[in-house]
């Protein structure tokens, strides 16, 4: 089941920024350098008994540190003291014995302790119960050195409770990609500034369960660089209606979309729109879709479309919002839809092959909402899926310079920007890598911005309402779970007295 991250900020920092942070507290005499590395050192420790005392197979377990030679190397030495203290066996494998001020002090107030150093020994990692990870720390950026990378793969190999230190070492901090190799960690207790890279991309699947300690840094940060949001949100953005408010007054949507064998998306996009509140919802698709789209969900209403007519023009002007894309395809009749609805001056979202073909005649719009996965975005810039997830931040940004509007790009940990806010969503599961859920996510933006939110709201909105819809259907099994499974859990999230 998905870790309930409410207990965590919302505000997420990049490496440079807590670095920043840590300075300026020195600077104002507030701490020093190493006082922050003793109060990580034991906030690692506190951690690590808490976890003890919720876990009774780490109770009596001797504790493997290893430690780089870094301030994250510093840290862990200070757990190994206190550990050493409290009567815990203790053995630490140290890759130099020199390094930063800090790891020499740390170094030098455990040896004074008692302790005792080693070099890494592979065979005895692959061994240990419990493994303290302070190999890397922030500073990384590139591939890992191939002894480290020995190393990470050894505590990967283990059968070993593994709490990291700050990150798992070979995370990068501002992007989440493993560079090279990374700890596969049971426990993460980042420290000072939560970092961005550690709700999205790879470190979603490394990091485990993720603490936070501030080391009483709050107080000297500026502007975050993204905001992490999740379902603790939702409370505060569905009102209950007036008594007396009818349809009319709960949004007008045109859903385009469903050429030949794909009835389904549009099916499922245009369900996901009237579960999220919208009062009114019309489907534009290919006539032979109209018993697929209305035989089990008869409050939608149907044009069908052979060719561009009147009707569709009629139907983009009643609707209040467009969501063109779900199942629309690239042959001539999706492109002819495209081009219609581009004349449209309706707020819109984008989805699916409304995005390729996009990515075909790029243009720029300020009242759009553009939905890609990571191949989509790639298409749409050009470069490779690689070169997206290389920096999700920088993908998102990059999309909404090119075509403006809002930009979401899914994944794990979904990032959003609209040029002013960047905005996290660790939120979902793996269950949601199946068709047509995609579908589900741009009917409920669409019926958020047919009911007044604005297009930045609704689309995070929408998707804390899809990722948290997810998590409720995953209670039954991530393997297996279907689009259409997000349905009754889409209803309940947006009506707040449920929640």
């Amino acid at each position: 089941m998905a870790q309930d991250l409410s207990s965590l900020p919302t505000a997420l920092y990049t490496q440079q920024q807590v670095r920043a942070a840590e300075l300026l507290a020195v600077s104002e005499g507030e701490t020093t350098l190493y006082q922050l590395v003793e109060r990580a050192g034991r906030a690692a420790f506190e951690c690590f008994t808490e976890q003890r005392e919720l876990h009774s197979q780490l109770e009596g377990m001797p504790l493997l540190v290893l430690a780089g030679s870094g301030n994250n190397g510093a840290d862990a030495l200070v757990c190994a003291r206190l550990a050493l203290e409290a009567g815990h066996q203790v053995k630490v494998y140290l890759l130099k014995t020199r390094g930063t001020a800090e790891f020499e002090q740390a170094l030098s107030a455990y040896l004074n302790q008692g302790g005792v150093i080693d070099s890494p020994n592979i065979e005895a990692i692959q061994q240990a119960p419990v493994i303290i990870d302070g190999l890397l720390g922030t500073g990384v950026k590139g591939a890992v050195r191939e002894d480290i990378a020995a190393l990470i793969h050894a505590v990967n190999q283990s059968e070993a409770w593994v709490l990291s230190l700050d990150l798992p070492s070979g995370i990068v901090a501002d992007t989440g990609v493993v560079a090279q190799a990374a700890v596969m960690a049971d426990v993460t207790l980042c420290f000072g500034g939560l970092k961005q890279g550690l709700l999205t991309s790879k470190a979603r699947h490394h990091c485990g369960y993720l603490a936070f300690a501030d080391l009483g840094l709050t107080p000297f940060f500026d502007t975050e660089s993204a905001t992490r949001v999740g379902g603790e949100m939702l409370k505060d953005h569905f009102a209950a209606r007036a008594r007396d408010s009818h349809k009319g007054q709960s949004g007008k949507v045109t859903l385009i979309g469903g050429d030949f064998g794909m009835a389904g998306a549009i099916r499922l996009a245009s369900e996901a729109c009237l579960r999220a509140g919208a009062g009114l919802v019309t489907v534009i698709s290919r006539p032979e879709h109209q018993l697929t789209v209305n035989v089990s969900r008869p409050e939608l209403m149907f044009w069908g479309c052979e060719l561009v007519d009147m009707e569709v023009y009629l139907r983009l002007g009643w609707a209040q919002v467009v969501v063109l894309g779900p199942g629309l395809g690239k042959h001539d009749w999706g492109y002819n839809l495209f081009k219609a609805a581009g004349l449209s001056d309706r707020p819109c979202v984008l989805d699916a092959d409304a995005l390729n073909l996009l990515s075909q005649e790029p243009r720029r719009q300020t009242n759009w909402v553009l939905t890609p996965h990571p191949g989509e975005a790639a298409r749409l810039l050009g470069c490779s899926v690689a070169d997206i997830e290389l920096d999700r931040f920088a993908a998102v940004r990059a999309l909404q310079q090119k075509y403006g509007g809002v930009v979401l790009l899914k994944g794990a940990g979904t990032v959003i920007f609209d040029g002013k806010q960047m905005v996290v969503a660790p939120v979902g599961n793996p269950g949601l890598a199946s068709g047509g859920c995609g579908d589900v996510l741009s009917g409920i933006i669409g019926a958020l911005m047919a009911q007044g939110m604005d297009n930045m709201q609704a689309t995070v909105v929408g998707v804390v309402v899809h990722g948290c819809a997810a998590d409720l259907a995953a209670v039954q099994g991530e393997r297996g779970m279907l689009a259409s499974d997000l349905m009754p859990f889409i209803r309940q999230l947006v009506n707040s007295d449920l929640l």
